[in-house]
């Protein structure tokens, strides 16, 4: 049985890294460069899949604190306390990736733009989300509290993705499309784009399935000491 978990795990992180090496190779060597956006574009490659696997990572937390507070399930507790860590490290780097990309198509670092405002506000969320696991005195009300806290988080998540389409911004349109249809990517950009998507999924399943791996180990640990205290 342990056996068979290293192995998944060892076939797992292979599979990431030989993607992402793709993925790498495909942006940097293979896609044309943007007629109008130049260089900079490549950024694209990485911000995109970045957003995706923050937002999938935060549809876990829906789900695992829903788990939580309907079942009282340990393991559903833990899914939702490696997601939104993984989750806040993915939107970090989606909003690095972001600033870097809009200085020289914008002109600025950071405009209050709505889809960037409201991604901000999703970032916090759950940076609050962790803290109040963090700093919570008892263990399983900190577990409620930052399940509830998931759960309500979530809603910024389609408000995101939707914001480019309520609010007048300077955010770009969705780019997947014909590019014969006026603004559509290039094949080769969509196939990139579509790898390195499923990439960043891969280092987030493989993020997921160390950090849970973590949860067991100490959960394990505290429970051999108790039992050495009692």
């Amino acid at each position: 049985m342990i056996s068979s978990r290293i192995n998944f795990r060892l076939l797992l992180h292979l599979t990431t890294f030989l993607v992402m090496l793709y993925v790498l190779y495909l942006i940097f060597l293979s896609v044309p460069t943007d007629k109008n956006l130049g260089i900079s574009q490549r950024i694209f490659y990485f911000h995109v899949p970045l957003a995706w696997s923050g937002f999938l990572c935060f549809f876990i937390v829906l789900i695992g604190s829903i788990g939580y507070l309907w079942k009282k399930s340990l393991i559903c507790d833990r899914l939702a306390h490696a997601s939104s860590e993984i989750g806040v490290l993915f939107i970090t780097l989606m909003l690095m990736s972001g600033v870097l990309w809009a200085k020289p198509v914008w002109g600025v670092w950071w405009t209050w733009d709505p889809r960037l405002t409201t991604s901000l506000i999703l970032w916090l969320i759950y940076v609050a989300y962790l803290m109040l696991r963090a700093y919570s005195s008892n263990r399983q009300q900190g577990a409620k509290y930052a399940a509830l806290l998931g759960i309500a988080g979530f809603i910024d998540v389609p408000i995101v993705y939707l914001s480019i389409y309520w609010w007048r911004t300077v955010h770009p349109q969705p780019l997947v499309g014909p590019a014969t249809s006026g603004g559509g990517l290039d094949p080769s950009m969509q196939t990139a784009l579509m790898i390195s998507t499923l990439a960043f999924t891969l280092v987030l399943i493989s993020l997921l399935v160390e950090r849970m791996s973590l949860f067991r180990d100490q959960y394990a640990l505290e429970t051999h000491v108790a039992s050495i205290k009692s």
